[in-house]
């Protein structure tokens, strides 16, 4: 079960049903496949590359895999039949897999909040994502550049504030649909020096028409 064998109407449907009528013994499938189904009589799960959404560039990719591989493993063992999960990784000493295949919430949320304090991530501080979108590289390159300089001066007028610029740099996807993107990631302990620089960078709006900014507060993905 996969994005390709579920195209057409109804296909998704067949699919689950069709193995719950134990008209397969083994269902192969990609993060659909794990959510939310009970299957009485699966007693093994198989998890492969399960660290693969560690590597995404999104500060909640630890707290991601941890749900997936516990929602993964909770398909096994169901009803009466005692259950198996198997996680195949290439990092069994991150906390995200080891406290998924211990069942262990507590852990995992300690050492996430943690390294989250540590990194200054969100909940523990607050993060302003900046995307500079513009047909042109270079002049989009150089306008990022501008809205960051200014960016940083603001952070260096706040001397009894944390605030951290980071950037501006290609995003993960630095080009799409003929347009090129470019971001820029501020930190900062309070929510109010965000919104404050905000109305700081709203101006530069004016400044080139060709440009498009955006500005994400606390964002819930990567860009």
């Amino acid at each position: 079960m996969d994005a390709d064998t579920t195209k057409e109407k109804e296909s998704y449907e067949k699919i689950l049903s069709s193995f719950a009528n134990e008209g397969a013994d083994i269902l192969v499938g990609t993060q659909m496949i794990v959510k939310g189904h009970d299957f009485p009589k699966v007693t093994l799960v198989g998890i492969l590359a399960a660290d693969l959404s560690l590597n995404v560039s999104d500060y909640r990719s630890g707290e991601r895999t941890f749900q997936l591989l516990a929602q993964a493993a909770g398909r096994a063992g169901r009803d009466e039949l005692p259950g198996k999960v198997i996680i195949q990784t290439y990092q069994p000493e991150h906390y995200s897999i080891t406290t998924a295949a211990g069942e262990d919430y507590t852990g995992f949320f300690k050492q996430e909040m943690a390294y989250r304090r540590l990194m200054k991530y969100p909940p523990q501080a607050h993060i302003l994502a900046v995307l500079c979108i513009g047909k042109d590289e270079l002049r989009t390159e150089a306008f990022c550049g501008r809205v960051a300089a200014a960016a940083k001066q603001f952070a260096k007028e706040k001397t009894g504030d944390f605030v951290a610029v980071i950037g501006p740099t290609k995003a993960s996807i630095s080009k799409s649909n003929d347009f090129y993107r470019n971001l820029i990631y501020i930190k900062a302990d309070s929510y109010g020096i965000l919104t404050e620089l905000a109305a700081v960078l709203e101006q530069y709006r004016e400044q080139d028409r060709t440009i498009i900014l955006q500005m994400d507060f606390d964002p819930m993905g990567s860009y």
